[in-house]
């Protein structure tokens, strides 16, 4: 059994969880214990006790920890993407690929460790100088999701590490495998007794227990938008620093103008690779009425051509659904689809394999409008709608008709549409001629309205969450 790591040791429990392939339900990948309350207190003191000597601790000591953990993540890519795939469902090629990003991640921020900046400003009042400066906030507790099991907690971890504060860092419970082998390579890269702690369970148990603690400063999380506002609103009445990414129903534009061929393919990867399980999944397919018809045939015998299957298997171009909760998710999103008025134009059926799986043939609706409930609220599966507009001056209005704004896409071959498009879109990023899913390392990640709340995630704007400004008068 895989256990927590709590002040530099590996501490057991009397209560395990097995993570199961969700592409062979036969497969299990292992047992891994479950954290009791007592061990989330425990692995909180350890963090408040292990912050002082980590905050006063030589950049270059935090730069090097995260350096060897980046170079490790990165030798073992395949093996640690096998992993990852077999766990959480992504195909092989896009584990590894999220496994690179990570080690990527943590590489960059040890760069970061060593460019913390201030500033240096001469006083209104004659005699006095100003110093504007950084320090870190203190215990970071750090709560992901399952879709992206090692990617988001590196960009959550990283920085933390890398600005001198300490972790308390809780996984969904459905991907354990990837955490832990990540707490596993920080703690041999040498990050000090306390600084790391891992506490893997239930979210009713771990994540309540982090986020009512008075010791933990700061919550840096990314789910639902349901748990987000509880979160935030728990953080906001014991005046904690919150950070959470919640998700989106992002629309791509497909104007009358775009090349059909590009179009299509900007449309299927950003809406169904990854099973669709991406928050910055292209859900929201709005289309001019000029090319509609020939939009939708194409993306239909684009969607035929798919290859749905086992993670590991070579020719998988979309492996399952990561649990049955979320497949039985999807199947009922498509029958409201479809009690709606919706035109299931494509797929939508359990599919079934070699070995026992979620599997689930991409679907697309049309005929729908951006009213119904399949384009208000976010599926996170391998569900999209196309929606039929007159024309571009519409499919803005309908892009930005959401409580949502984290991402949006558009394929134009039009310098203006796109330029007009950058600033009127809603979203906190926006895309143009390419999928609304995937950004880089070193760019900030977030959006707007209800999908984010707080200072960005990734890149240096990273530091706005896991720093505090100090403002210092001298006299000179």
């Amino acid at each position: 059994m895989k256990l927590n790591l709590i002040a530099g040791e590996w501490v057991g429990s009397t209560q395990s969880t097995s993570n199961i392939n969700p592409s062979d339900l036969s497969d299990r990948i292992g047992d891994y214990a479950l954290a009791s309350g007592q061990d989330v207190t425990d692995a909180i003191s350890a963090a408040q006790s292990a912050f002082p000597a980590w905050a006063q601790s030589s950049p270059e000591l935090r730069s090097d920890i995260l350096d060897r953990a980046g170079a490790e993540i990165l030798a073992r890519r395949d093996e640690l993407g096998h992993l990852l795939s077999r766990e959480e469902g992504k195909t092989l090629a896009e584990g590894i690929g999220e496994v690179a990003r990570a080690g990527r991640i943590f590489r960059y921020f040890a760069g970061e460790a060593l460019r913390v900046t201030g500033e240096r400003l001469n006083s209104v009042r004659a005699g006095l100088e100003v110093e504007i400066i950084r320090e870190p906030e203190g215990v970071i507790g750090i709560i992901t999701p399952w879709n992206f099991p090692i990617a988001i907690p590196a960009w959550k971890i990283a920085p933390a590490l890398a600005y001198g504060n300490t972790v308390v860092f809780k996984p969904a419970d459905l991907v354990p495998g990837s955490a832990w082998a990540l707490a596993d390579i920080l703690h041999r890269a040498g990050v000090p007794a306390g600084v790391f702690n891992l506490v893997m369970g239930r979210g009713s148990v771990v994540g309540n227990a982090i986020v009512q603690s008075s010791q933990v400063r700061a919550i840096s999380f990314t789910g639902s938008v349901q748990t987000g506002r509880q979160i935030g609103m728990a953080c906001m009445e014991r005046g904690k620093k919150v950070q959470m990414e919640m998700g989106g129903k992002n629309p791509l534009i497909i104007c009358a103008d775009a090349d059909l061929d590009a179009a299509v393919s900007v449309a299927v990867n950003g809406s169904y690779f990854s099973t669709g399980q991406r928050c910055t999944a292209s859900s929201r397919m709005i289309v001019e009425r000029a090319i509609h018809d020939a939009f939708v045939d194409r993306i239909v015998q684009r969607l035929s051509t798919l290859r749905i299957g086992h993670a590991l298997e070579a020719d998988t171009d979309i492996g399952p659904v990561a649990s049955a909760a979320q497949l039985q998710q999807d199947l009922e999103y498509i029958a409201s689809g479809r009690s709606e008025g919706a035109e299931l134009a494509f797929g939508g059926q359990p599919l079934n394999r070699q070995t026992e799986g979620y599997f689930l043939q991409p679907a697309l609706f049309t005929g729908a409008t951006n009213q119904m409930r399949i384009n208000r609220e976010e599926i996170f599966g391998p569900v999209a709608s196309i929606i039929r507009v007159e024309d571009y001056e519409e499919a803005v209005s309908v892009a930005n008709d959401t409580e949502f704004g984290l991402s949006s896409g558009i394929c134009t071959t039009s310098l203006a549409k796109a330029s007009d498009f950058k600033r009127r879109s809603g979203a906190g990023m926006v895309m143009v001629n390419t999928p609304t899913a995937g950004v880089d390392y070193h760019v900030p990640f977030g959006g707007r309205r209800n999908s984010s709340y707080g200072p960005r995630e990734q890149g240096a704007h990273a530091r706005e969450f896991y720093t505090a400004l100090k403002t210092v008068y001298v006299t000179a």
